[in-house]
């Protein structure tokens, strides 16, 4: 008799562990500083080209209670720098599988192998769902994206934007990925090698002209992704990743 199909029980007992906290220090509507939420509101282990890695993510909460939006929670925003929500891959795997199959020109079966041989689990089916995740990514703003972001206009009156940039071992360019921050969506990705501020500026050109009001933008420490921000949304106040800043601090201990 067939066996009924279920999704294998994936362990990492020596995964490492990583909280990942709101970014934002202060409400953006009423300016006041926020609250560290008690419980999570996302935890996984995602499958990385550097080993599995457990993160919880922890939201930040309004208790002021005369602002306008007091009770909201903020998420961490930093959890989509490391993986696509609901999935348990991360996004330098997504960004291999992209450029192993349109640079190299490698088969799906291939790829999964190669994977394999560096301890990620994955069959060549996911491999390819994969691969149109990337290609999804990489596409034009779908129509879902952009009611996401209307609404989130409609709920906060603005956006949040953060840009992230990873390079996986064994490709070429960089991946640079654009989220909008209060409704933890990825909107695009590009990739590009070692862009400056002016590519970047036309590669947000499109997000610009939505015409959308920005509260604030979000990066890492790279000048050219930083310049590139304050030239498109020059009113809005620009803020350094913790996660980024955080995961700098270690590296230099």
């Amino acid at each position: 008799m067939a066996q009924p199909r279920h999704r294998p029980v994936r362990r990492f007992p020596e995964a490492e562990r990583e909280i990942i906290v709101c970014e934002m220090d202060a409400c953006p509507h009423c300016g006041q500083a926020m609250q560290v939420h008690r419980e999570w509101h996302m935890k996984k282990t995602v499958q990385t080209l550097k080993g599995a890695r457990f993160i919880a993510g922890r939201c930040k909460e309004c208790v002021n209670a005369n602002c306008t939006h007091t009770g909201n929670r903020y998420y961490a925003s930093g959890v989509l720098m490391l993986s696509l929500p609901h999935s348990t891959y991360g996004l330098d795997v997504l960004a291999m599988i992209g450029w192993r199959h349109e640079h190299d020109h490698r088969q799906l079966l291939e790829i999964q192998r190669e994977l394999n041989e560096k301890g990620i689990l994955v069959n060549e089916r996911n491999v390819g769902r994969l691969y149109r995740q990337f290609l999804a990514l990489l596409g034009a703003m779908s129509a879902s994206v952009e009611q996401k972001l209307q609404a989130t206009v409609k709920e906060h009156g603005g956006l949040i934007w953060a840009i992230d940039a990873l390079q996986p071992e064994g490709t070429g360019t960089l991946l640079y990925v654009l989220y909008e921050v209060l409704s933890g969506t990825p909107v695009a990705a590009n990739q590009m090698e070692h862009p400056d501020r002016k590519e970047l500026c036309e590669w947000l050109k499109p997000y610009r002209d939505l015409g959308f009001p920005v509260m604030a933008t979000l990066s890492d420490g790279e000048e050219a992704i930083v310049n590139a921000l304050k030239t498109s949304w020059p009113d809005a106040p620009h803020q350094r990743c913790q996660s980024h800043f955080l995961a700098a601090c270690r590296t230099n201990r």
